[in-house]
């Protein structure tokens, strides 16, 4: 497949991702990647809004129903606040890299992450939380992460620094999206260390050579 052919499913990939964030469906670890996610890139907050004026038409045209305790459910509405506005909606702080969503899920800063080795070069903060193993990462510059494909889904934001794969380039703020379909062996860039948010729903399984295999784990 071209690559200009794995960007535009990429692309498709995250906008249908984002649409399951609007309509509510996403485990709590996706929906929280996906909330830093449009932090990092507030342009994206556009499609955001189109879908839920959508959804509002939707609303709109559906057939009224009575509802049961109609004025306390209007007055709970009405005394609740927006997740994206209020005081929650202020801009990070300067000294801030996680996203506000982020350190409300780990509880913490990227200076207090408990980071364990995981190889050479590769340390990792995870827990397990609603089916889903989530993920803080630190990558060395330049390492390579052994090549492998998934055996579920995997949603990868990258919040500081960058890595290339077979795919392209993957910046603050890009969301990876891999699964069974994509084999891919990521390696950060040179100029800093890669950290990354990754929310999975499945193991992964290696695939590079024997040879490959033993170099990348040692690092």
């Amino acid at each position: 497949m071209a690559e200009s052919d794995m960007v535009h499913e990429q692309i498709d990939a995250i906008d249908a991702l984002i649409a399951h964030y609007v309509a509510g469906s996403l485990p709590e670890p996706a929906r929280v990647l996906i909330r830093s996610h449009l932090e990092l890139k507030p342009d994206n907050h556009r499609l955001v809004n189109t879908l839920e004026l959508l959804a509002g038409g939707a609303l709109e045209n559906t057939p009224e129903a009575a509802i049961a305790d109609r004025r306390q459910r209007l007055a709970a509405i009405f005394s609740s606040t927006s997740p994206d506005s209020g005081p929650q909606a202020a801009k990070r702080p300067k000294t801030a890299l996680f996203p506000r969503a982020l350190r409300a899920l780990v509880g913490f800063e990227v200076a207090d992450v408990p980071w364990r080795k995981r190889l050479p070069g590769l340390k990792e903060y995870s827990l397990d939380m609603d089916g889903c193993e989530v993920r803080l990462m630190w990558i060395r510059p330049g390492r390579a992460l052994p090549a492998h494909t998934h055996k579920g889904v995997e949603l990868i934001l990258v919040l500081d620094g960058a890595f290339n794969d077979e795919r392209g380039h993957f910046g603050p703020g890009d969301i990876s999206i891999a699964d069974e379909t994509v084999d891919h062996r990521p390696v950060a860039e040179m100029d800093r260390p890669c950290i990354a948010f990754a929310v999975s729903d499945g193991p992964i399984r290696l695939t590079g050579s024997f040879r490959q295999i033993i170099g990348d784990l040692i690092g």
